[in-house]
């Protein structure tokens, strides 16, 4: 592998359909049809209740979580995009239904609690689509995106 490209995602059973629907330009998280509850990474199956798990699409709308700021060159790809950041953002939809993506430094400048926007970008020249943080200028008062 070339140190100028970024490791590509290899989707398995349990993740194929996250990343087709990404790839499509759709954020989309698997959700329990029987107790309704979103979990993130995908799974065959419930952590909660065991039932086969379908996915749906996600508003996109989150609060920044937590973030580090990358100073050394450690993943391939990046090398020359010191420093990056990578964030972690609390989806809308579910209390505690995390996300990890690059983070505009914006992001990490309106601090824990920020809203944010999930959006998909091209990663590399593997076609995948990946999650990036951006600042969510629509959200309303209060720090919340508004629902």
């Amino acid at each position: 592998m070339e140190l100028s490209t970024p490791p590509v995602p290899r989707p398995d059973a349990d993740t194929i359909g996250y990343w087709a629907m990404a790839d499509e330009g759709e954020l989309h998280i698997a959700r329990c049809p029987a107790c309704r509850r979103w979990q993130h990474p995908p799974l065959e199956r419930c952590r909660l209740c065991g039932v086969r798990l379908g996915l749906e699409p996600v508003s996109g709308r989150a609060t920044l979580f937590s973030w580090t700021v990358t100073h050394q060159p450690c993943v391939p790809g990046y090398l020359d995009d010191l420093p990056y950041v990578v964030a972690i953002a609390e989806l809308a939809e579910q209390s505690g239904l995390r996300i990890v993506g690059r983070a505009d430094e914006a992001v990490v400048a309106a601090g824990a609690g920020a809203p944010v926007r999930v959006i998909l970008e091209p990663l590399g020249a593997g076609g995948h689509m990946v999650p990036r943080l951006v600042p969510d200028a629509g959200a309303g008062a209060g720090g919340r995106p508004p629902s």
